[in-house]
């Protein structure tokens, strides 16, 4: 469990700059992700875990890629259904052949199928639990769920209460502290919706600054006009706490290079 938790975390800093590519399992080809052997392998080497599902690891990740996997394990319905009614979607054991460092799980606290993501998510950890595979609980927020620090307590201690290792969750510019201080373990902040490089920035800076354990950035860096650029300065970021200018500056830069 400590040896694949520290392919997650960096030992140097407990910090982790997760990519995010696994959004195919529920949008199908969404926008950057169209191409995962040109856009996003070329990058790999820059994070310190990639979060994608079994198929995109089987078809295109080399397997000379020694760096911590995040394996999607939860899945059922796509974006034309309701996201909640998930399943358990990967079995524990091609799991461990797969050599993988972690499984993720959607939570969906306060949506229709609030228990059985739940549910889905104790019985991975069950399941880890036997294996030492530690478990990745996502907070999903639905579109009519308010995201305030109030809902983010709830959802991210309801994870950590019942056996996740570590819970994904989204960053709210107003009382984030107190969903980092009342999680009694790691909160990795989501990247969520594309937004301009510098906000993107000035996010995970304010997040691993009032807490949080590093980031899963998705969108906010395979959709960015330089990838490999950005995911370095969010590197920069999360490691070696280079504020959000300068984190701009040295994505700027980065970018003029190429």
């Amino acid at each position: 469990m400590k040896n694949r938790l520290s392919r997650i975390f960096n030992p140097e800093t407990g910090r982790t700059v997760m990519l995010a590519i696994d959004h195919g399992y529920f949008q199908g080809p969404t926008i950057g992700l169209e191409r995962i052997d040109l856009n996003i392998v070329p990058i790999a080497p820059h994070a310190d875990t990639l979060m994608l599902t079994r198929g995109i690891l089987r078809s295109i990740v080399p397997p000379s890629y020694t760096k911590g996997i995040v394996l999607r394990a939860s899945g059922g319905p796509s974006i034309l259904k309701e996201l909640s009614n998930e399943q358990i979607a990967v079995d524990v054991e091609d799991a461990l052949r797969l050599n993988v460092a972690a499984l993720a799980v959607q939570v969906f606290i306060g949506g229709e199928y609030e228990t059985q993501s739940v549910h889905n998510m104790t019985r991975l950890v069950d399941m880890g639990m036997c294996y030492g595979m530690p478990i990745l609980a996502v907070t999903a927020v639905g579109t009519k769920m308010k995201r305030s620090a109030r809902y983010f307590r709830l959802a991210c201690r309801i994870c950590a209460e019942l056996g996740a290792h570590y819970v994904k969750t989204y960053y709210i510019p107003k009382g984030f502290e107190s969903v980092t201080a009342s999680c009694p373990v790691p909160i990795v902040m989501a990247g969520g919706k594309k937004m301009d490089e510098l906000d993107a920035l000035t996010m995970a800076y304010k997040a691993v600054q009032e807490g949080a354990a590093g980031v899963d950035m998705g969108r906010n860096i395979f959709q960015a006009d330089s990838p490999a650029a950005m995911i370095q300065a969010v590197s920069a970021v999360v490691h070696k706490n280079l504020v959000p200018d300068q984190a701009h500056e040295m994505y700027v830069d980065l970018k003029e290079q190429e």
